[in-house]
Order: structure tokens, then sequence, then C-alpha cells
């Protein structure tokens, strides 16, 4: 990868910066738009994270932080924990983007009005969780830890979050099934601390799932991009053509400020990921990735909405929980196997050193009838090799070999049908079992929108 940008691609940066500065100090003269305001900034961080790449690229290399190709023929080396760089210019995006929104944006130009405290508080909140993981990530990185011990790793970094949200919100009550209420005292149920579990769950669950959901190029931004762009949609729902204003607008305005720019600077970083990648994310970037959503669904109030444009990762969790809770064999890497001659990804494989146990058996053979693995035996029926428990493997398993991008874009568009599925259910489907969408002013006040 060259370390310098070419004359185009300098002359699109330079010509984004100078319109976005533009638009930025049209805001300060004026009343504001914190949306404008929130497009301009990440215009800026796509600038500065797409240059930063690019020069940093040979320092990167010269440090050691650097890293092999498994799945090209020629395995070159490329610099990685570049999804550092991306958190970094990202954390400096909306820190100094906090003059904007508050006193008369975030809180004056929408209908709630709301404490201006409890807004900066839940921002500032925000901010240092993702510092928080962003850090905990790169040392990640840099001493390759097991992944049994950084498991837990984001909810330390959620902890800030969460004691705001105690402090200033409170809310541990859910909207009770339309069927189901009247086996309870009323339309609400008040969870209590086990709601707080539940959002410590989030913020565990959240950075897990896209770190192991991963293994090829562009994988883990693609899929990030693919949720922030749904989540963005979602909260716009909430903003555009609602007259008078909804009361969930502060929430949504909130999440959006904080999805912008981490959409720009992921397309920086996807430019330089994609197939055939120039550049390795790291596990920071997986990290940080699911603390802006975890963030932007507990915060913004809508956590339940998020795991339904999570279902692929849920679904590779799941599947991979065999593995990573020790019932199944788990190597150190689990990503798809390279076939230099055809130059196709294949289905990664586990070696049994020894026959499995009658349990083991009988779970890879009942997954076999399903066809959800691919076993081979020795002449004597005994299992020897199963394919490796996640998404991409499954995937080569039900369509065949493939080529790294075409594996890469199946996904994609199986992660975003999935997920506009997820919002037609959580807008459509969802009033089978609820009296109304809370788009439509949900009634019950004090409760968290889903």
């Amino acid at each position: 990868m060259s370390s310098s940008l070419t004359s185009t691609e300098a002359r699109s940066l330079i010509a984004i910066s100078l319109l976005c500065f533009i638009i930025i100090c049209n805001v300060f003269q004026g009343d504001g738009e914190p949306l404008v305001a929130s497009l301009a900034f990440s215009g800026l961080a796509f600038s500065a994270t797409f240059a930063l790449i690019r020069w940093l690229g040979p320092i990167f290399l010269k440090a050691g932080w650097k890293g092999k190709d498994m799945s090209k023929v020629n395995k070159v080396e490329i610099p990685e924990i570049m999804g550092g760089v991306c958190a970094i210019v990202y954390l400096l995006t909306i820190v100094t983007f906090i003059p904007i929104p508050f006193y008369k944006d975030i809180v004056a130009a929408t209908s709630g009005g709301g404490n201006r405290d409890v807004v900066l508080a839940s921002y500032l909140s925000a901010i240092i969780s993702l510092l928080y993981i962003t850090l905990l990530g790169i040392v990640d990185d840099l001493l390759d830890l097991r992944w049994r011990h950084k498991v837990l790793i984001p909810a330390f970094a959620a902890i800030p979050m969460l004691i705001v949200y105690f402090v200033d919100f409170g809310i541990t009550s859910v909207v009770v099934p339309a069927p189901l209420q009247k086996y309870t005292s009323g339309p609400l149920v008040n969870l209590g601390w086990i709601y707080y579990t539940y959002m410590a769950a989030i913020a565990i669950f959240c950075p897990n799932s896209i770190n192991i959901f991963a293994g090829i190029n562009g994988i883990e931004v693609s899929q990030s991009l693919v949720i922030a762009g749904l989540l963005t949609l979602n909260s716009s729902l909430y903003i555009v053509g609602q007259s008078p204003a909804h009361p969930a607008t502060d929430s949504h305005l909130f999440s959006l400020v904080f999805l912008l720019p981490f959409i720009g600077v992921s397309l920086a970083l996807w430019y330089h990921n994609w197939y055939p990648a120039k550049v390795f994310v790291g596990d920071t970037y997986c990290y940080f990735a699911g603390m802006v959503f975890a963030v932007v669904g507990i915060l913004g109030h809508f956590s339940k909405t998020l795991l339904l444009l999570f279902v692929p990762q849920i679904f590779n969790f799941l599947y991979s929980a065999p593995q990573l809770f020790g019932l199944i064999p788990c190597p150190r890497h689990r990503l798809p196997k390279f076939n230099a001659r055809s130059s196709l990804l294949e289905p990664s494989v586990t070696q049994w050193e020894r026959p499995p146990s009658p349990l083991q058996a009988s779970l890879l053979n009942l997954m076999a009838r399903f066809y959800f693995v691919r076993l081979i035996r020795n002449e004597k029926g005994t299992i020897i090799e199963s394919t490796n428990f996640t998404m991409l493997n499954l995937w080569l398993v039900w369509f065949g070999p493939l080529k790294e991008d075409m594996l890469a874009t199946q996904i994609l568009v199986m992660q975003t049908c999935l997920g506009i599925l997820g919002l037609f259910v959580r807008h459509k489907l969802a009033l089978l079992i609820f009296r109304e969408d809370n788009r439509g002013f949900l009634s019950y006040k004090g409760v968290e929108a889903v």
C-alpha cells in the first residue's frame, strides 16, 4: 500500500473537508441543526481517517504492527490495528462536536426539552465508555489475549454508561405483550436489577459478537456499516416527517450524533480493508464498533430493536458456543481455509486427535444430519475431522467454496436483508402482540422505547 495519497484522492479529501468546514461555520453563525453539523463532522472524520490510514501504514509496519493475509497466494504482510486509528479519530470528532448540540441543539431544538445536564452526562459517559474500550482493544491487539481472558472486557468499559443510566434515568420497566397483560398487574413490569444485568450483557455481547464474526477481508467493517446504516434509518423514522415532534426524538437524535461519525470513519477504513485488504482492522475496531452500538441502544432506549439487527451475530454466537465453551475442540483461529490451487475459500476443520466422546459424537451427528457441520470419518467410521463452528464456515458448507470477496458480499447481503426484516418486525409485526408501535406516541410514560 502506498503511503501517499494520489492527486485525485488528495483533491477529493480537501474538497470534502472544505465543504464540511463551511457547513460547520454556518452552523455556528446561525441557529444550527445538530444533524447537519454531525454530517459535516462525519465528513471531516472520513477525510482524516482516510489520510491517516494511508500515512501511518509504513510506520505500523516498521513498528511490527503487521500481519499476514492468510487467504492469499502470496501471504504479504500488511499493517494491522488500523481500527485504533479509526477509533481515535472518532473519539476526537465526538469530543470536538460537544459545543454544538449542548444548550440549544439536542435540548432546545427537540420537542422533549429535558434536562441539559442529564443529556450532557449521558453524552460524556458514552465517550468515557468508548475511550475505555478503545484502550482495552489496543492492549488486546498488542498482547494477543486469549478469548476467555478478554470476553468480559466490555463490561468494565460499560460501567460509566450504566452508572449514568442508573442516576439520571433509572427506567427498568418494560411493556408486557398484550396477551400476557392479564397475568400481570398492568401494562408494565419493573425488572429492577435484572434490567441492568441485561444492559451489561448487551455491552458484553455486541463487541464480542462482531469480534468472533470475522476472518475474511472486510467482514468486520461491512457488518458494522450495515448495522449502523439500519440503526440510522430506524432513528430517522422518529425525526423526519414527525409533526408534532415525537417524544423519542431527543433519544434518537442523540443516537444519530454517535452513529453518523462512526459511519464516516468506518467508510474510510472499509475502503482500505475490503478485498484485497491493504490493512487489518484488529480487535480494537470490533470492540469499538460493538460498544458504539451498545451505547446508542442503551442510552437511546431501543436496545431490543438493536438486537433485531444482530440476528446473524446472535446465530453465529449460538452456533459457535460448543467450541467457545469447550464442548468441541476449538483451534486458535477458525477462519476459512484458503485453497491455493483454486484460489477459493473452503471450510476450515478441527482435527480430532482422539475419538469424540459419545456426547460429542451424538451432537456432531445430529448437526451433520441437518447440514450444520461436515464430518470426515476414517475407514472405521470414527470422526477424525469436523468443520469449525462459525457462520463463515457454515456458509461454505452450504454453498460450497467461494472467492473471498464473494463470500463477504453474500454475508453482507444476508446481514442487510435480515436487518430490514428486523425493522419490519419491529414496526409492523410487533403490533400483533403490542397495542401500538412507539412511533405512534406510546401511551405508557416512563418506559424504554423498544
